[in-house]
């Protein structure tokens, strides 16, 4: 790895361990085995690197995303979307340090504009890919009208996300919540 990578994935620790405000430097520094200065000539600031460091943890929360939606192309929608649940459900406790830095670009979007957009733009692309595999079409047949699909399923990673992170053990299944989505749905 870079010295770069090695910062950024230092940073990725430190947000996890620490949080984004209680960082330092010299944290970073000494997670990444990297001379204090690097912070400065790789990335201009700390600041600068902890962004950084957040926008790639949110590209990871993508590439889970992306390896839990392989394999559920032959199935009625709600299975889909409920072996896409599962799936991703069972990939949390491995990744723990970037769902933590994830969730710090959500506190930090306010205050650094890249990350509102890079926010954004992920989960666009997220609505349109999430609507796709839940209604079992390519990404580029979804229309508009279909996006809400994938806003549903985004905001059910969203939300079991943030509650597996408060109280992993008390957090319904993944499969409980595609079955609860069903229930409502039949209600009518």
């Amino acid at each position: 790895m870079s010295q770069r990578e090695d910062l950024l994935q230092g940073a990725i620790t430190c947000i996890a361990e620490k949080g984004y405000s209680r960082t330092t430097a010299r944290d970073i520094a000494a997670a990444s085995e990297a001379n204090l200065a690097s912070i400065g000539y790789h990335f201009g600031s700390k600041e600068a690197l902890l962004n950084a460091a957040i926008i790639a943890a949110f590209d990871e929360w993508g590439n889970a995303v992306e390896a839990a939606m392989v394999g559920v192309e032959e199935a009625p929608p709600m299975r889909r979307l409920e072996s896409f649940l599962v799936r991703f459900a069972e990939s949390l406790p491995e990744r723990g340090s970037w769902v933590v830095s994830s969730l710090q670009a959500f506190a930090e979007a306010d205050y650094a504009p890249e990350i509102k957009e890079q926010l954004a733009a992920s989960m666009e692309e997220g609505r349109r890919s999430l609507a796709a595999m839940v209604l079992g079409v390519a990404p580029e047949e979804i229309e508009e009208e279909d996006l809400p699909v994938g806003a549903m399923a985004l905001s059910l990673i969203n939300g079991y996300v943030l509650q597996w992170f408060v109280s992993p053990g008390r957090v319904p299944s993944a499969a409980g919540m595609a079955a609860a989505v069903q229930r409502v749905a039949r209600q009518g």
